[in-house]
């Protein structure tokens, strides 16, 4: 008997310890997609490639999916912790990636851990009485428009207060720790305690009924390439970069514009040799507009993101450039305006469409330097017209004309954390002309299936500097279900 009451009374200590557990309310959200892919050709080459000896490319046809759920335990008003994880993204019977073997430029997991489970955020949110505050790896990136955005988890302190239509934020991001512990120890004679590169921004805009702006300044802070060595030099170096981020959005009537102008700029210093000092003028822009008239809808959009040249040189070396016009900032991995040319969930899936001598839909190494590793549109001048159609509340059909060029023709040379000149440079600037149709019905107000096609005129660019070059044209054939909860 004594052991029943013993029983009965440990019983009931548990529960009023867990009494206040109890009272946290959970908050379940996500999304489920399942898509298949078909691309005609994956790389671009109609005859050998005579830099790399890679031939016409292959098609490639697969399925894939990922699950992404999020939740908020609630304690209690104005306070509670916030998660996200996405499993089993992969593709349908394919290989599993090796684990360690490669990262997910938008996870905090790496690609073999997306193929399992891997959570991206973690992080404490607590409204105050002097604002908002949260701490944890949460989402970076993401900021005015959807263009130059690449929403990706990083370790950070957020803090925020909103009155009247006003907001205005705080943020410290860590974006790379390399500093000196017991599993980090740096070796070497240039070894340095701290080989971070963290991030500081600033932010505030307004939103009003029609319309809203706002302007965000950034400072970057990167030491992660101290030390490196190249061909038997010290490389090491430190980046002090400055961007500044103005948008505007506004509706008139049935008319939606929104736009984005990006400007980077500052330096980049070696520890050891001088006169080689880099500079960074970086600048994007983005306008786009729509006409929505119910059943129809039509718009265009206009996009410049600075590409890098890659001939230029430093006039007291004469063997390094001397500054990065392009690839500090990019279009970013959230805007994805076409199919084939500039879409990320296709390069994430299918991989980079390539040329002839080495040129791609992405051939972006300045951002591996700053710890960006961003894919999003690089080195382009884009314009596209789109036109749309709902002939019922459920159906929409939309279609799209692309036309994209290089900024700069010259050629990327050189490895990651250095700044080589190169004077390949490609035989024309045009990527090609791009049309895309898809369609979207709404089976249900949470589940919908999308089905679309995309055809690419390649242009000449892919020919790189080959003169005996020929290309290919390129299509592409995509059906995707999303359930969203």
């Amino acid at each position: 008997m004594k052991r029943l009451w013993l029983v009965l009374l440990s019983m009931a200590l548990v529960v009023a310890l867990s009494a206040s557990a109890f009272a946290v309310d959970v908050k379940l959200s996500g999304s489920f997609y399942a898509a298949g892919m078909y691309l005609d050709k994956t790389t671009l080459n109609k005859n050998t490639d005579l830099a790399t000896s890679a031939g016409p490319g292959p098609s490639t046809a697969f399925y894939y999916q990922r699950l992404r759920v999020k939740t908020d335990f609630i304690v209690s008003p104005g306070l509670k912790l916030v998660t996200r994880f996405d499993a089993m993204e992969r593709a349908w019977g394919a290989a599993r990636s090796v684990p360690g073997s490669s990262t997910d430029i938008d996870s905090s997991g790496t690609r073999a851990e997306n193929e399992n489970i891997a959570f991206d955020w973690a992080y404490v949110e607590y409204t105050s009485p002097v604002g908002l505050f949260m701490v944890g790896i949460q989402d970076d990136g993401g900021w005015g428009t959807v263009f130059a955005d690449s929403s990706k988890p990083q370790g950070i302190v957020t803090w925020a207060v909103q009155k009247n239509g006003w907001t205005a934020a705080l943020q410290f991001v860590k974006m790379i720790d390399q500093s000196k512990t017991a599993i980090y120890p740096p070796a070497g004679t240039s070894a340095v305690s701290d080989n971070d590169t963290d991030k500081y921004q600033i932010a505030i805009a307004y939103e009003g009924k029609t319309a809203e702006a706002g302007v965000l300044g950034i400072f970057y802070n990167s030491r992660s390439f101290r030390p490196a060595t190249f061909l038997g030099a010290d490389v090491g170096m430190v980046a002090k970069v400055y961007v500044l981020e103005p948008y505007a959005k506004a509706k008139l009537g049935p008319v939606k514009i929104q736009a984005e102008l990006d400007y980077a700029f500052g330096d980049v210093k070696y520890d050891s040799q001088t006169g080689m000092d880099v500079k960074v003028d970086n600048l994007v822009a983005w306008i786009d507009a729509t006409v929505d008239l119910k059943q129809f809808y039509f718009g265009g959009t206009f996009a410049y993101v600075a590409g890098q040249d890659w001939g230029s040189y430093n006039n007291t070396s004469g063997v390094q450039m001397d500054k990065i016009k392009g690839g500090f900032l990019t279009g970013g991995m959230d805007w994805n305006p076409t199919l084939i040319l500039f879409n990320n969930e296709r390069q994430y899936w299918g991989g980079s469409i390539n040329g002839h001598t080495g040129t791609g839909t992405y051939s972006n190494a300045i951002s591996q330097n700053f710890g960006l590793n961003d894919t999003g549109m690089y080195n382009a001048w884009f314009f596209q017209g789109r036109a749309g159609f709902r002939p019922i509340d459920k159906l929409d059909i939309l279609a799209s004309v692309s036309y994209a060029k290089a900024d700069n023709k010259t050629l990327p040379a050189g490895a990651v954390g250095t700044f080589l000149p190169c004077t390949l440079e490609a035989n024309s600037d045009v990527y090609g002309t791009e049309v895309d149709v898809t369609a979207t019905y709404k089976i249900t107000s949470n589940l919908s299936y999308m089905i679309g096609a995309g055809y690419l005129f390649t242009g000449d660019y892919f020919k790189g500097n080959d003169s005996t070059a020929e290309v290919n044209n390129d299509y592409m054939v995509i059906n995707k279900l999303t359930l969203t909860f």
